[in-house]
């Protein structure tokens, strides 16, 4: 079993329940960890791996459609994932919202999606 991650990709986007937040933006960091086995014995061919480049480009395609809730853009990406690479074990998506508008000071909120083909 390989896994491969994206710890912390940064993006700025719209996501928000409220208009104000659809308007204003707000940051969120990424994590994604894929799990499968090798369909082939180890070489260099990016053909034969899941290719964290094409992971990151589709959270990034994902992050840029505004959506009211962050569950909704995890789960997105998660099955773009699942569609590109059908032999993937597991998949899980983080997406944590930085400093969310609420009352108290508050240095993220978050929520996690996972995949498992069994």
């Amino acid at each position: 079993m390989i896994t491969i991650a994206l710890q912390g990709a940064e993006f700025f986007a719209y996501h928000g329940f409220y208009p104000e937040e659809q308007k204003i933006g707000c940051r969120f960091l990424v994590n994604i960890a894929v799990d499968f086995v090798p369909q082939t014995e180890p070489d260099d061919e990016l053909k034969h791996t899941v290719d964290y480049e094409k992971v990151y480009y589709m959270a990034c395609e994902e992050m840029k459609h505004p959506r009211k809730l962050i569950e909704t853009v995890a789960q997105a990406i998660l099955d773009r994932i699942k569609t590109k690479y059908p032999y993937v074990e597991t998949i899980s998506v983080e997406i944590k919202k930085l400093n969310p508008p609420l009352l108290g000071r508050v240095a993220h909120s978050a929520v996690t999606v996972n995949y498992s083909k069994q």
